[in-house]
C-alpha cells in the first residue's frame, strides 16, 4: 500500500512540474524553438569594416527553422551578430538546436537567436539520475526521487514566488527548511524517533548557523550585492523592494541545509542501529557512539561546503591573483567576504547538527 502511494505522489508530482513549464516570456516576447537551416553568410570585422572599438566585430546571417508556436514551420533570415568576446557570443552552426526570442512589441515580427537548446541534455541527465537513484536504492530510492521533486516544488512554487512577492527572505526560507526538512526525513525513514531526532537536529543546526551568519554578517557589513544577479534585482519592473541582507542570508539556510540533513540522518540512522544491537545501552553511551560517528563524519561533510564555494568562486581568485591583490584586500572585498562567511557559518550548522542530533536521537530512545 505505501508504494502505491508513493508512485501516486510521484506521478502528481511530475505532472505538476510538466504543468508549470512555458516558453511564454514578457507581452509580446514569446521564446520558441528553432533550428538552424543554413548559414547564408558568415562574416568577420574586415568584411564589416568594423573597427576595434566598435561593438560588433562579426555577423552571421542564418536562415532558421521556427519548430512550435504560431509561426511553426515558417522559415527566417535572422542577422546573428557577434561581440568582441567571443565567449558572449552565440555563434551557430547547421544543424544546430536554438532558442528563437519572437518579438512583437512594435507592431511587425522580428526574430532573434536567444541561445542554444540545453534543456534536451538536462532531461537526460535527471532521467539518468532517476534512474540510477531507483535501480540502486529500489523503493529507498524512489523515496529519494519523490523528496527531490517536492524540494524543487517548495523552492520554485513557494520560496521564490514568495520572496518576490516582497515577502522576508529569511522567514520565507525558514519555513522551507523546516518543510523539505520534515518531508524529507519522514519520507526516507518514516515515522520514528530516527527521524524526529533527525529533523531538531537539523532545524537546530541550520537555526543556529543562520543566527551566527545574521550577526557577523551584520557586523562586517556584507551587503548583500556582491553578485551581478543581486545587483539585477534593483531593476525588476514589479517595484518590490528586496531586503539584499535577508537574501544573503536565506540562501546561506538553503544552500547549509542539505549537508546538515545529511549529516542529521546519518547519526540517528547509526545510533537507531547501536540501539538494536544493543537494547541495553544507556542513553550516555548511546550519545557518545552517535557523538563519536559525527566526529568521523565532521571533517569530509566540512569540506563538502568549503570546496563547493571554493569551486564557485575560483575565477574571480584567479582574477586576484593574476593582478597580485595582497590576501588583506583579497578577503575584505564584499564578495570574497560574503562567500567565507557563507561557508564557515554552513560548516558550523553541520558542527553543531552532530551533538544536537546526538542528543536528540538518546533523548528519545
Amino acid at each position: 500500500m505505501k508504494k502505491i502511494i508513493l508512485i501516486f505522489i510521484t506521478v502528481l508530482i511530475l505532472s505538476t512540474l510538466t504543468a508549470y513549464g512555458n516558453t511564454g516570456g514578457a507581452e509580446g516576447l514569446t521564446t520558441v524553438r528553432g533550428k538552424v537551416v543554413e548559414i547564408i553568410a558568415d562574416m568577420d570585422a574586415d568584411d564589416l569594416g568594423s573597427d576595434i572599438s566598435s561593438p560588433i566585430q562579426g555577423r552571421q546571417v542564418v536562415k532558421v527553422l521556427v519548430k512550435e508556436g504560431e509561426y511553426e514551420g515558417r522559415e527566417f533570415i535572422v542577422e546573428n551578430n557577434l561581440g568582441g568576446m567571443e565567449f558572449f557570443n552565440i555563434r551557430v552552426e547547421k544543424g544546430d538546436s536554438i532558442l528563437l526570442m519572437l518579438d512583437e512589441t512594435s507592431g511587425t515580427l522580428i526574430v532573434n537567436i536567444s541561445g542554444f537548446v540545453r534543456d534536451r541534455y538536462i532531461l537526460f541527465t535527471v532521467l539518468l539520475f532517476v534512474a540510477l537513484l531507483i535501480i540502486v536504492g529500489r523503493f529507498k530510492g524512489l523515496k529519494a526521487v519523490i523528496t527531490l521533486a517536492v524540494t524543487i516544488i517548495i523552492i520554485w512554487k513557494y520560496l521564490l514566488p514568495a520572496i518576490l512577492n516582497g515577502g522576508n527572505p529569511i522567514t520565507v526560507s525558514t519555513i522551507s527548511s523546516v518543510g523539505i526538512t520534515v518531508f524529507t526525513m519522514l519520507v526516507i525513514a518514516g515515522f520514528n524517533k530516527k527521524s524526529y531526532s533527525a529533523i531538531l537536529g537539523t532545524i537546530a543546526g541550520v537555526t543556529i548557523a543562520a543566527v551566527i551568519a545574521f550577526a557577523i554578517g551584520n557586523l562586517a557589513k556584507l551587503t548583500g550585492l556582491s553578485s551581478e544577479e543581486a545587483v539585477m534585482l534593483m531593476y525588476l519592473p514589479n517595484g518590490v523592494e528586496f531586503d539584499f541582507k535577508g537574501l544573503l542570508f536565506a540562501g546561506i539556510i538553503i544552500g547549509t541545509l542539505g549537508a546538515v540533513m545529511d549529516v542529521s540522518i546519518s547519526i540517528a540512522s547509526s545510533m537507531d542501529e547501536v540501539k538494536k544491537a544493543n537494547e541495553e545501552i544507556s542513553k550516555l553511551s548511546l550519545i557518545k557512539s552517535g557523538m563519536n560517528v559525527g566526529k568521523d563524519i565532521m571533517g569530509t561533510m566540512t569540506n563538502t561546503l568549503i570546496l563547493a564555494y571554493t569551486g564557485a568562486s575560483i575565477p574571480i581568485l584567479l582574477v586576484f591573483m593574476a593582478y597580485n591583490t595582497s590576501m588583506v584586500e583579497v578577503i575584505n572585498l564584499d564578495i570574497i567576504a560574503t562567500e567565507i562567511i557563507r561557508a564557515i557559518t554552513g560548516s558550523i550548522g553541520i558542527v553543531l547538527a552532530i551533538p544536537f542530533t546526538a542528543f536528540f536521537a538518546g533523548l528519545l530512545e
